[in-house]
């Protein structure tokens, strides 16, 4: 009897469920960003909700939580009601790695639901134009055989821009000196005043201080060429085989959201990332759009998990 009883339960709770996907959205959606206005992030879910709003007929109000991390933005969406009204546009720290640096209030697999992967980007490897190295594999020697002697940058403990520069430590088998500091701008001032020799940046962040001369870029993190500079040569091609880091980002809500508002979600976004005046507007910002199913997108969460994992407890990282 009480097995029956626990059964029509659950069967007035999806018959509701299914009722309320079919009346959404009725109301205004809050889209929560992990960064502060101006950021990428920003630029990415105001670009989406500029399109969205017409297609679901409701206003799209862009909230920026930024702060530590990114991880009370997640943490913050992670607990909320999983009605549809409620999204989350966050990245790669907060969704797969933060969660070995420190304790975190959210678990990032079990307590969100991806959507979509919205946009990826490389780091650059830039180094001080003091340095006598123009390519990676002289930049490998050059550091080799400076052990303890060489500083390099980064915009944080336990960013993209510190974790990528300990892999490439952990497969060149060389030893760094890491200096964090608190934010991209005086990382960046730092290379170029020459209090550090090294530093993986994404481009928006030093692209300038390339085109001015003022520090020299040796290639990119990703796999492959970067589309936005195709010119510029990846780590793996350069002397390295296997380095691969990519910064990336995407939607997600909270666990419990019907699957029907998942999926619409999905599509609309997918294509909307898929309009050339939406991947301008990224490519500007020099963000590459991706797009792809909301299971590309766990996966994608999964496997930077895994391979994360190792290299933060080897390197006793920290979160500020």
């Amino acid at each position: 009897m009480i097995f029956c009883k626990i059964l029509a339960l659950l069967g007035l709770v999806a018959a509701a469920l299914s009722a309320h996907a079919d009346n959404w959205p009725s109301r205004p959606i809050r889209f929560v960003v992990a960064a502060p206005g101006g950021s990428s992030l920003d630029i990415i879910a105001r670009t989406l909700g500029d399109k969205l709003k017409d297609r679901l007929g409701q206003p799209i109000v862009i909230d920026n939580v930024p702060g530590a991390s990114g991880t009370i933005a997640t943490g913050n969406v992670a607990r909320a009601a999983p009605d549809g009204y409620t999204w989350l546009i966050s990245y790669n720290g907060p969704l797969a790695y933060t969660q070995f640096l420190t304790r975190l209030p959210y678990h990032p697999q079990k307590d969100l639901v991806p959507v979509i992967q919205t946009s990826s980007q490389p780091n650059v490897l830039a180094v001080s134009t003091d340095l006598a190295v123009n390519n990676v594999r002289e930049l490998i020697a050059y550091v080799r055989a400076r052990p303890g002697k060489l500083n390099y940058a980064s915009v944080g403990n336990g960013s993209s821009s510190h974790l990528t520069m300990e892999l490439f430590k952990s497969m060149t088998g060389s030893y760094v000196v890491h200096i964090p500091y608190n934010g991209a701008p005086p990382a960046a001032l730092s290379l170029v005043s020459g209090e550090t020799q090294m530093l993986f940046s994404v481009p928006s962040v030093v692209m300038p201080q390339i085109k001015s001369g003022k520090v020299k870029a040796l290639a990119v993190s990703s796999a492959s060429r970067f589309p936005l500079l195709p010119d510029l040569p990846t780590v793996a091609e350069s002397g390295l085989p296997g380095f691969e880091s990519v910064t990336w980002n995407g939607v997600l809500v909270p666990k419990g959201t019907p699957v029907e508002i998942t999926q619409r979600l999905n599509r609309e976004m997918d294509s909307i990332l898929k309009m050339a005046d939406v991947r301008q507007r990224l490519n500007n910002a020099g963000l590459e759009p991706v797009g792809g199913t909301a299971d590309a997108f766990q996966a994608l969460i999964a496997a930077e998990a895994a391979k994360w994992e190792p290299i933060i407890r080897k390197t006793g990282a920290k979160l500020d």
